[in-house]
């Protein structure tokens, strides 16, 4: 079975080398171990993660060469994220979404959206007049829920393309625009006319 599991390797400020040894421990290492417990048992609950905790000074070259030099070092699936300081755990939690969505599909029927969006609430209207029921995530409220409809749409519409609310999935597929959300919901959909992408935009 594949391993779908986020790989976070976190390089401390131990270890040793020849004849150097670290002998003072790193306070900003144990806070960054600390930060990503917590972190994992809230904004990430649920998502599969392995944790690795490493020594510095007995590996120092391994994580050069993906440039981190200034422990407390984290990386997330090879990437360093954060060195030289403890972790700010909203850039972690949007590393190890964008990793795990990249191993994972959205099953299901999804709206991504927020509470002060008119368009979110024609579309949850939509949704509910076909009987549709839909998992609801509120983009501003759960920043869990903002990374992961970014890491799914990006690679859709493109990384230059500007992201807006509603973003729907119905049957774990992404809905593009109006036409197809009426098609879906048997109904007209009235068109969102603003900038930007999501499901209830102006076919292009």
């Amino acid at each position: 079975m594949e391993n779908r599991a986020v790989q976070i390797t976190v390089y401390r400020w131990a270890g040793h080398w020849g004849p150097f040894r670290v002998r003072i421990p790193c306070g900003e290492c144990s806070l960054t171990k600390d930060v990503i417990l917590d972190t994992l048992d809230n904004e990430l609950e649920g998502i599969p993660v392995e944790l690795e905790m490493r020594d510095w000074l007995s590996q120092w070259w391994k994580p050069l060469i993906k440039g981190g030099w200034h422990a407390p070092i984290v990386m997330v699936e090879g990437r360093v994220i954060s060195q030289g300081h403890a972790l700010n755990r909203g850039v972690l939690t949007q590393a190890v979404i964008e990793s795990y969505d990249l191993k994972s599909t959205l099953e299901g029927n999804h709206l991504f959206g927020k509470s002060n969006c008119p368009h979110c609430v024609r579309a949850k209207g939509y949704l509910d007049n076909a009987a549709i029921d839909y998992q609801y995530h509120d983009v501003i409220h759960s920043p869990r829920a903002l990374y992961e409809m970014l890491a799914r749409v990006k690679p859709i519409v493109g990384p230059k393309t500007p992201i807006t609310v509603p973003q729907i999935w119905i049957e774990g597929l992404y809905v593009g625009g109006a036409d197809e959300l009426s098609d879906i919901v048997a109904q007209p959909v009235e068109a969102n006319p603003e900038r930007g992408q999501c499901s209830i935009s102006k076919k292009s």
